[in-house]
């Protein structure tokens, strides 16, 4: 394994929280948030808790798959306000206690980025991924003078930059190695975009299609030593900073360089199973590709905690102490926990496993308060993926308050980036915060509870003593947990000797060496220092 600097030491503490900036807060009445609207609701995420924020694309793009078509990475998007807003939104987070990682995508641009405009005329420009001659099945007509077409990396209006083949093709002559001038100069053009954000404050970046860069490269060999040059590079110029990978596949990319990856619904050699087999009930973001799959975190009870133990198992052993595990409620692209008919009273259970786990927690913007995972909305800058895959349910407006503009300043409903929650009884964080016995004051309380206590965090042991309804497993030698994700009583025979004082439970009793687990309930326990 590649020796790097380690890990800045704030990371194994971090409890993420990701903001999809459109829908956060608006402060100007425009109906699409903004860097001053995130600045002035940085006192709910440092009441909370939260001490790291990331940030989907805020740059420069035409927004055809909502920023994550780039057309300038030196310069932010005017709809989110100027540099000098983001300049003072980090600012501000600082002095909250709250780091700020931008989004980087690496792989590709927005067809309207200048590179790409002058490699559409100039047969010589290497930047991209160019057939000088027809098109080959996946390629792209070209748009300019130049002949042939280029490979879109995602959408076709995001060419592909080029990173060169793992492996050379003679029916393929366009192929580049790693080591071409194009490759040379693109891994050049990251570092420069990493280095002029890092200097004006920002922690670090989560990087999109990590994976993506080196084209036919099976085993990510390729791509991984781009990855370990970077890192080399970041650990000489920026320390204290970090990169957070969409991978997928920990065993892989946290070696390549990256200090962080997230388990995902996608990616990696288990095609996303160890979080699909916790949250995914087969309702909202569903790929029809996807083997159907009872999910441990269902009413039903007819999942298993097994995949997602046996994945985690397999990569923590694989990283030992180089690096993370990321463990996200949802994000931009796959469906919140509050989606299909998972209801409110099953989301506590989530949290209190989510939160006590030895993974980095990352909370994506409005779970903390059960927001819902909306079906059918329309087609918003790329949302819509397939007929059961829109990813618009994921990005609606932040609800605030009770308004109908869900607390986006004065902008009428009409005018905001995606319509809001339409029911009477939707959650709010205003009426959430006035209410302590509400899930937003529980994920405070088992966030304050795992940053108060070393053995709940990252780098605390954990036993599993039953991977089943309900799933019990201990922290630290010290702390009992105790999750029961299902609508019918469990129990499990208990024979630890030791007093257990309840810290945050509902539902769970220990007697008589017996823990009874109601439906849907929870607990964790101190069990005392041994």
């Amino acid at each position: 394994m590649t020796s790097f600097r380690p890990a800045p030491g704030w990371l194994a503490d971090a409890v993420f929280y990701q903001i999809y900036p459109q829908s956060f807060a608006d402060s100007n009445g425009d109906g699409i948030g903004d860097f001053n609207g995130i600045a002035e609701r940085l006192d709910h995420l440092a009441w909370l808790g939260i001490n790291t924020v990331w940030l989907n694309p805020c740059f420069v793009s035409p927004f055809r798959d909502a920023g994550y078509d780039v057309a300038d990475y030196l310069d932010v998007a005017p709809r989110y306000g100027s540099q000098d807003d983001l300049a003072g939104l980090v600012e501000k987070a600082a002095r909250h206690g709250i780091r700020v990682l931008l989004d980087l995508v690496a792989g590709h641009t927005s067809d309207e980025h200048p590179w790409f405009t002058a490699a559409a005329n100039d047969p010589d420009d290497d930047r991209y991924i160019w057939a000088p001659e027809g098109r080959p099945e996946g390629f792209v007509a070209s748009p300019g003078s130049r002949p042939g077409a280029y490979l879109p990396n995602f959408f076709d209006s995001q060419p592909a930059l080029n990173f060169g083949y793992a492996r050379a093709n003679p029916a393929e002559p366009w192929r580049r190695p790693v080591d071409a001038p194009g490759p040379r100069a693109n891994r050049a053009a990251l570092r420069s975009v990493m280095d002029h954000w890092l200097s004006l404050g920002l922690a670090g970046f989560r990087v999109d299609m990590a994976a993506s860069l080196v084209k036919d490269d099976p085993d990510r060999t390729e791509t991984a030593g781009i990855w370990t040059e970077l890192r080399h590079w970041l650990d000489g110029a920026h320390p204290g900073a970090v990169l957070l990978s969409e991978w997928g596949d920990p065993e892989v990319s946290v070696p390549a360089g990256f200090h962080t990856d997230f388990f995902l619904q996608f990616g990696g050699t288990t095609d996303g199973l160890p979080l699909r087999s916790l949250w995914s009930n087969g309702e909202g973001t569903v790929n029809d590709a996807w083997d159907p799959l009872d999910c441990f975190f269902d009413a039903s009870g007819k999942g298993s905690p097994r995949p997602f133990l046996e994945a985690w198992q397999r990569a923590s052993e694989a990283l030992g102490d180089t690096g993370f595990i990321s463990l996200p409620t949802a994000n931009h692209d796959f469906s919140r926990l509050n989606c299909g008919p998972r209801t409110a009273d099953q989301l506590p259970v989530a949290f209190a496993f989510q939160l006590t786990w030895p993974t980095l927690p990352a909370i994506y913007y409005g779970d903390e308060i059960g927001m819902r995972y909306l079906p059918g909305l329309p087609d918003k800058e790329g949302s819509v993926l397939g007929p059961r895959y829109n990813r618009a349910g994921s990005r609606t407006p932040m609800q605030w308050d009770d308004a109908p503009n869900a607390g986006f300043s004065t902008a009428p409903a009409d005018r905001l980036y995606l319509p809001v929650d339409p029911s009477p009884d939707r959650p709010t964080v205003a009426a959430q915060h006035a209410d302590d016995t509400s899930l937003l004051h529980l994920v405070r309380r088992l966030i304050a509870l795992r940053t108060s206590s070393p053995e709940l965090g990252s780098a605390g042991s954990v036993e599993v003593l039953h991977a089943g309804y309900p799933l019990v497993y201990v922290r630290g030698g010290r702390y009992l947990v105790v999750v029961n994700p299902q609508q019918n009583q469990v129990s499990y025979t208990y024979d630890d000797p030791r007093d257990a004082r309840a810290l945050e439970t509902s539902g769970v009793r220990i007697e008589r060496g017996t823990i009874t687990a109601q439906g849907f309930a929870y607990g964790v326990f101190d069990l005392g220092a041994r």
